[in-house]
């Protein structure tokens, strides 16, 4: 086989590579943001089973993850199909590192802000929907963007909890034709041309960000 055809047999997988990443940013984006501002607000006990559910998704690897809800939930009559494991397994496990984001980024802002929020009448609730989040949001859009990478590479190991994403097809064409050269490097290559632009693009809100900041931060200078 040629290396074109070697590519665009990978390519056959992508659809499921895209799919899975999809679902995962579903379960990612909202557990990232509920359990970082429940992590930021709650206080005591009450902050423990949040801490103990971000820990538990973060610090299992994903393989193992998948594995337990694929293999080991229908022992117990529980049956996910693999997409739904796949995309909560690697949502979560990638939602509770974007929480601990939220949370810095809560914690970086100005109290200022907060407490001329309370002091017009607004509930700490609705200081915190329009005035922290909207903040929050803009300057996590490199980290989003980096967990989005990091998500899709994750996706690499759907194929062993038999989904034919890229790198099931390459595992296929490996066993047709034997040219693990061609065929890796085909892999590498479908990778590298979905996700560079991505790559480019969080750069690109660094400096955007970046300046952002600056320009808040000279101005706060210059009022005081």
């Amino acid at each position: 086989m040629s290396f074109s055809e070697i590519f665009l047999g990978i390519l056959e997988g992508l659809d499921v590579t895209l799919t899975v990443t999809a679902f995962g940013l579903l379960f990612a984006i909202p557990f990232a943001l509920v359990a970082g501002v429940a992590q930021q607000f709650l206080t005591g006990w009450k902050r423990a089973p949040v801490t103990a559910i971000i820990e538990f998704w973060r610090s299992t690897p994903i393989l193992v993850l998948m594995f337990m809800f694929y293999y080991t939930l229908p022992v117990a009559g529980v049956y996910l199909n693999a997409t739904t494991v796949a995309a909560m397994t690697l949502g979560l496990h990638i939602g509770a590192y974007g929480s601990q984001s939220v949370r810095a980024a809560l914690q970086a802002l100005d109290r200022g802000q907060v407490e001329a929020g309370l002091a017009i009448g607004l509930t700490r609730w609705q200081v915190l929907l329009t005035i922290e989040l909207p903040q929050m949001a803009v300057a996590m859009l490199p980290t989003f963007v980096n967990q989005f990478i990091q998500l899709v590479k994750g996706t690499a190991l759907v194929a062993l909890i038999t989904m034919t994403d890229m790198t099931a097809r390459a595992k296929e064409l490996s066993q047709l034709t034997f040219d693990p050269p061609a065929i890796y490097g085909a892999l590498m290559l479908a990778y590298f041309l979905l996700l560079y632009p991505a790559t480019v693009l969080g750069r690109h809100l660094e400096r955007v960000v970046g300046r952002r900041s600056g320009r808040l931060n000279g101005g706060r200078a210059g009022d005081v």
